[in-house]
């Protein structure tokens, strides 16, 4: 039957594809200083216009490129002139946006003591941001004036293919990362997340290689695919050469006992591998994905995730879960971070550590205020104090290397736990990229293969406790 289903979904894909292929796209990804920014398509009708001379841009596309050449200051000048008295609304996944905008206005009012400016930020939940954002685009003049959205894969299906959001490269931070507005091509980055495999160390589980976490009677903690996205992006993500080789190394460091277990499984999978297209080491990835669907037990939301883990009463119990959540862990009798390990930390630990998915920034294409957008990016990307709301708390890494530095020189998170909770002290996004070997999400690989490979993944059998 799952032969069926899968036959059928590449039969899809192969249309789809076909489909595509009378148009012209591109898919690339370019660095953007120490952090990789994935690369956005250009969709063909508006390819031309984003080689066009600024001279020659109109509306939202003519005012961003003129912002990409000017400074914060002078971006703050034309703000004030564009939105004093006014309401500017925001949307984001993120809830801190409502916590930067008053340190923004702040900043405006340090400029022009006369400058007011009130504000809504929304928060969308189950993922109706993209349907709030395509509703407001086909006013002429929208609501929202800029958004912070996560999920790459939807961002460049739904919302930048469509031309519904508009990416704004500011100057200082282009600058930081070595490159232009005019060079860059990916999306903008306000800062990568981590979420990392930990397991409770209180018992006699050991957790060695990312292996163990889908091997025999396994159950980690996870966010579901289908109630978190990006989850599920991780999960594609896998199949890209890169991570698929890490997995396949991972796999020849484990004993011959736990080789054999996995063994057949790998080998089911190889025909699968073959007809979706994957690399050499394809088959290891779709294992692996296969036997975590099979096995994790599904979660609402990583606080609860959090807490359990923490807890001396789930002893050898694993999870993978975002890494700022250890920030809030209230120590008592029961409780403690030091019941807990993050598994890439420990010494001897093999293979994947979790995955990094992006926060990005971007103005609506008919943005009320696009000016104040402008700057209202620039302040959070570009300063430390526009950052601050996201980079208090360790485990959210600013896409600007300066702001980045200028974060860890005031709170110290590399420190956090000190010597009592040793798993607070964050290691940082350079150690995370290398030594932890973060998986990171990449939109464009992600929307290639979301026909492909999200479908054979969403047909996929799912742990139930109790079965």
């Amino acid at each position: 039957m799952k032969k069926k289903v899968l036959s059928a979904i590449l039969t899809f894909t192969m249309v789809v594809t076909a489909l595509a292929g009378c148009g012209n796209t591109a898919a690339n990804t370019a660095p953007a200083g120490d952090q990789a920014a994935p690369e956005a398509d250009a969709p063909a009708d508006t390819a031309a216009d984003s080689a066009a001379p600024a001279a020659e841009l109109t509306g939202i596309d003519a005012i961003i490129a003129e912002a990409e050449t000017m400074t914060m200051e002078e971006l703050a000048a034309k703000a004030i002139e564009e939105s004093n008295g006014k309401t500017f609304y925001g949307v984001g996944n993120s809830s801190r946006g409502k916590s930067a905008l008053p340190l923004f206005i702040e900043y405006l009012q340090s400029i022009d003591s006369s400058y007011s400016m009130e504000f809504e930020w929304q928060q969308p939940k189950n993922n109706k941001i993209f349907e709030q954002l395509t509703s407001d685009s086909l006013k002429s003049e929208g609501t929202f004036a800029m958004t912070l959205i996560q999920d790459g894969n939807q961002i460049q299906s739904k919302m930048v293919d469509t031309d519904i959001l508009k990416t704004f490269i500011p100057k200082e931070w282009a600058e930081a990362n070595n490159t232009s507005a005019d060079s860059y091509e990916g999306f903008l980055p306000l800062q990568t997340l981590n979420k990392v495999f930990m397991y409770n160390s209180t018992g006699s589980a050991t957790y060695n290689n990312c292996w163990d976490f889908v091997y025999d009677g396994a159950h980690p903690l996870f966010m579901g695919v289908d109630s978190e996205i990006v989850g599920k992006n991780f999960l594609m993500m896998l199949t890209e050469d890169k991570y698929a080789t890490w997995l396949k190394e991972a796999y020849d460091k484990l004993d011959d006992t736990k080789k054999a277990y996995f063994e057949p499984t790998i080998k089911a999978m190889q025909a699968d591998a073959n007809d979706l297209g994957l690399g050499a080491n394809g088959a290891y990835a779709l294992a692996w994905i296969k036997l975590w669907v099979n096995s994790y037990n599904e979660q609402t939301d990583d606080g609860p995730i959090c807490n359990t883990l923490v807890d001396a009463s789930a002893k050898d119990q694993a999870g993978l879960l975002v890494y700022s959540k250890l920030r809030s862990v209230e120590e008592s009798a029961t409780v403690s971070v030091n019941n807990i390990k993050v598994a890439a930390y420990e010494d001897g630990y093999t293979g994947i550590g979790g995955y990094g998915y992006c926060h990005y920034l971007f103005l609506t294409k008919n943005s009320p205020l696009p000016w104040t957008s402008c700057a209202f990016i620039a302040f959070m990307t570009c300063t430390e104090q526009g950052f601050e709301a996201w980079g208090k708390d360790m485990g959210g890494y600013s896409s600007n290397p300066k702001v980045a530095e200028e974060i860890e020189a005031t709170f110290h998170h590399s420190q956090g736990g000190g010597d009592e909770f040793p798993a607070k002290n964050d290691r940082g996004y350079d150690w995370w990229t290398t030594n932890g070997e973060l998986v990171l999400e990449d939109p464009v690989y992600c929307s290639e293969v979301s026909f492909s490979v999200g479908s054979w993944i969403d047909v996929l059998d799912h742990y139930a406790p109790g079965e």
